[in-house]
């Protein structure tokens, strides 16, 4: 890797740490230039625009995602076993000092839900990847014979992902205690509504 590559790292690093506490709007060139002791023209050597350095935070956050939620989960066994360590390794990532100040994905849906362009773009599509992704899994659970075969699979991703969003919003905003048991205990009763007829 390059002394620039390094570099890049590092400022993505950082802008993504900025990001999840402030938002993708508080995240400036100035304030992450003066954050990592940098000037401001060595940022733009970087990133031309703060439009570029918010599309690269959000692509830097989605390959992290995936390489600690997602790609550990799919080396599990298909079926039950896969969705159970992708659900763990979701509820993971929340509670990860990576994600201290939040999930960026779910700051960023709220931010850009309104406003058209290259970074909505970017998350909207990350999360119909990731909701392709459940759906997928979900149909590898009844080729297994895991889940039962008539399973609406879209519904049943429909169904986690909206129990994963609840479980972040328990526990970032309302700082629920309960909010891990609570998330448990709905994936059970998926599992066991999706479970195949003994």
């Amino acid at each position: 890797m390059s002394k620039g590559d390094v570099t890049r790292e590092r400022i993505l690093g950082q802008a993504f740490r900025l990001a999840s506490r402030d938002g993708l709007e508080g995240l400036s060139i100035g304030g992450l230039a003066e954050s990592l002791g940098m000037s401001k023209s060595g940022l733009f050597a970087h990133f031309g625009s703060k439009e570029d350095l918010q599309l690269e935070v959000l692509r830097a956050a989605a390959r992290r995602f995936e390489d600690v939620v997602v790609r550990p989960a799919f080396r599990a066994p298909r079926g039950t076993p896969r969705l159970r360590q992708l659900f763990d390794n979701w509820l993971g990532w929340a509670s990860s000092p990576d994600t201290a100040f939040g999930c960026l994905f779910v700051t960023a849906a709220v931010e850009l839900d309104d406003r058209p362009g290259p970074a909505r773009d970017f998350v909207v599509e990350t999360q119909k990847q990731l909701l392709d992704a459940l759906a997928r899994s979900a149909r590898m659970a009844i080729e297994t014979g895991h889940f039962r075969a008539n399973l609406d699979c879209r519904q049943f991703a429909f169904e986690l992902y909206g129990l994963l969003l609840g479980y972040h919003h328990a526990k970032r905003l309302l700082r629920d205690p309960g909010a891990e048991a609570a998330a448990r205990t709905g994936f059970a009763r998926m599992l066991a509504d999706a479970a195949a007829p003994s």
